[in-house]
This record gives C-alpha cells, sequence and structure tokens, in this order.
C-alpha cells in the first residue's frame, strides 16, 4: 500500500521536474552538522539563524544519516553531503541514497561526492582504483543513466570502461521524483578532476587546501573552459568555499588555533596529489619534505615546516570578532557559497548578525 500511495503523489513518467529549491540571490552560507544525534537540532538551529544550507562530511561517521534525520526539521535549507566518498561505493548504491535523500528533503538534497586518495580506495575501502578523473566521469554519468531510467521509464543501458549498468526491474524502481533528481557537485583540486566537474557535475566543491591565487590562476579558467566545451552556462553551475580558518577569542586562542592548523595544513601538503598548489607559488620541495616525515611517522614535526607565508596563502586568519567579515572578503569573486563554522554566540541573534555581516562581505567592496 504505501508503495502504491507514493506512486500516486508522483509525477508522470517524463514531466518535468518542478523546481523545489529557493532561489537564494548572493553568496550562500552554509553550516555543518555537529552529529548524527543533534541533526535534527543543528537543522532548526541553522533555519533559525539564517543559514542557506546544511552539509554532513564523511569522516568517523556515515555522511547520510544525519541528514536523513535532519531533513523534515531543515526546511527550506538545502542539505548536501561534504563529501560522500564516490569510489567507496557503486552508481547503484549511491544513486539509491541519493534518490531517497532528494524525496525526504523534497528536492533540496545536493550529492557532493569526491574520489579520496588511492591509499584510502584500497586499502581503507578496499575497492578498486585506476585513471580517477576518467572513472569519476564514468561514475557520475552512470548514476546519472540510473536516475534518468527511474525518472522517465527509459531503459537502463549503460556500458562503460568501468561501470555496467543494464538490469532495472519494476521491484528495484523507485519511480519519478517531484522535484526530478538530485544536483551533484564534485570535489576537485587538479585540472583533470576540475574539468570533470564543469562538464558533468553542477557544481564543485573546492578542496580547503587550496589558495586565493591557484583558485583565480588555475580553479576558474579551467571551469570557464570545460563550460564552453559543454555548452554550459557558469551561471547553471555552483562553486562551493570552505577555507582553512584561524580563529580565537583573543590573541592567545589566536595563536592556540594557528599552530594546530599549520600542523593540519602540513598533513594536507605532504599528499603529492595536492603538490601542484604548492608548485603553483613554487613550493613544490615543501611536498616532498613533509612526504618524508610522514613517512616516518613524524607528525608532530611537520607544523613547522609550515612557515607565515604559506600559512597566509592558505588560511583566514582572523580574530572572532573580525572572522566574518575576514572570511566574506576572502571568498569574494570566488565562490558562491561558503560553508563556516562560526563560533557559537551567545545567542542566535548574534549568529544571524554574524551570517549577515559575512555575506555582506562577500558581496560588497572590492575582493
Amino acid at each position: 500500500m504505501a508503495v502504491a500511495a507514493a506512486r500516486v503523489e508522483s509525477p508522470t513518467r517524463g514531466e518535468s521536474p518542478r523546481p523545489c529549491t529557493p532561489n537564494i540571490a548572493g553568496v550562500k552560507v552554509d553550516a555543518f552538522i555537529s552529529s548524527v544525534r543533534g541533526a535534527a537540532q543543528d537543522a532548526r538551529r541553522a533555519r533559525t539563524v539564517g543559514y542557506d544550507g546544511l552539509w554532513s562530511a564523511e569522516l568517523d561517521h556515515d555522511p547520510f544519516l544525519p541528514l536523513g534525520r535532519a531533513a523534515e526539521a531543515s526546511y527550506p535549507l538545502e542539505l548536501g553531503t561534504s563529501i560522500a566518498v564516490a569510489f567507496a561505493r557503486s552508481p547503484m548504491t549511491l544513486a539509491a541514497t541519493a534518490w531517497d535523500l532528494q524525496a525526504l528533503s523534497e528536492g533540496r538534497f545536493i550529492l557532493g561526492i569526491g574520489s579520496q586518495v588511492r591509499a584510502h580506495i584500497e586499502r581503507r575501502f578496499s575497492m578498486p582504483w585506476s585513471r580517477p578523473a576518467a572513472r569519476m566521469r564514468e561514475f557520475i554519468c552512470a548514476m546519472r543513466a540510473i536516475w534518468t531510467a527511474w525518472q522517465e521509464g527509459t531503459p537502463l543501458d549503460f556500458r562503460g570502461d568501468f561501470y555496467t549498468h543494464t538490469l532495472m526491474t519494476p521491484n528495484f524502481d523507485p519511480g519519478p521524483l517531484p522535484c526530478g533528481p538530485p544536483r551533484v557537485m564534485l570535489a576537485a583540486v587538479g585540472a583533470a578532476m576540475t574539468s570533470v566537474a564543469a562538464e558533468v557535475a553542477d557544481g564543485v566543491l573546492l578542496h580547503a587546501f587550496t589558495t586565493r591565487r591557484y583558485i583565480r590562476e588555475v580553479t576558474l579558467p579551467t571551469l570557464r573552459q570545460a563550460l564552453d566545451r559543454s555548452g554550459r552556462a557558469r551561471a547553471q553551475f555552483e562553486v562551493k568555499y570552505a577555507p582553512f580558518i584561524a580563529s580565537g577569542a583573543d590573541e592567545g586562542e589566536l595563536e592556540q588555533s594557528i599552530s594546530e592548523l599549520r600542523r593540519r595544513i602540513a598533513f594536507y601538503a605532504s599528499t603529492p596529489t595536492y603538490r601542484p598548489v604548492l608548485e603553483l607559488h613554487g613550493w613544490g620541495g615543501l611536498q616532498a619534505e613533509l612526504n618524508d616525515l610522514a613517512r616516518q611517522g613524524r607528525w608532530d614535526d611537520m607544523g613547522a615546516l609550515v612557515d607565515d607565508e604559506v600559512l597566509e596563502a592558505f588560511a583566514v586568519i582572523a580574530l572572532r570578532s573580525q572572522l566574518p567579515s575576514a572570511l566574506g572578503r576572502w571568498v569574494k569573486g570566488l565562490a558562491d557559497r561558503v560553508s563556516v563554522s562560526l563560533p557559537t554566540p551567545q545567542s542566535s541573534e548574534e549568529e544571524s548578525a554574524m551570517i549577515a555581516e559575512l555575506r555582506q562581505a562577500a558581496g560588497d567592496g572590492d575582493g
């Protein structure tokens, strides 16, 4: 009976989906979910104080369950994963999970995915790794083919180099959604994956380990070229950026935050995948030094190699009272939306004021 009822409420196969997400002008400001258990509470607070979206990450917990808990309490906020690891799953399993969250959120879900790095895919998830950009392109295309079969009732016949999906029987077809399939945003750093994002996704999730110079000189030109090849306008594509932040209520807390951030930046800088960002600034040798320390397990020594010049290229550094305006200026002209973990204020009114200050700084004046 439940399946039949759902089918009655769904649109006719092939019918144009209804737009269900809010049309928000200016830079969108997003919050993160703090925990699975607290997801609904986080959603209510984020909605009350004026955030535009609420995101969940795949770190020490599943990225999707918190969004399921948050879906009803979050309206009209957009909900997204930043990120879910695509290569830890198949296009079919991820397509099904995203479809359900799109239904639960009534069209507000954004599937943010990333490739992760080879060691994690092979040794943590025990999944295959090869040609990540080509594999990711095909992964997204396969997922979209599955969604098209569900939305429009067309036969499922996807055959690629990495994935093949040719079987879809009625029992496993959830049927169309009023709002259509979810949007897809792809995490990218290098030019190859950035091009994939522009060609087959709806947006790009910029890694925190990037610099404003790299975004201006590499990322945005790459996006423009790939969008042109695909015949898509920049207005149809969304750029999300959550830079590193060092902050504190006073100078003492700020220095402690800076010290912790040096170690975090050093960890990412040791990864060969991210070397092109460093090389643009002439810091390619730093990656090799940090990688050598990482291989020796000398994690505590790595932060000392991140000097002030490197730190200031990668991170927004500001006292808490100055952070919203500093972050807004940092992302201005580079991104359409930003995720931020602002310091918890004493009242919802204070947090709302900080969000407004961030939006104003991101939208006004020179970047």
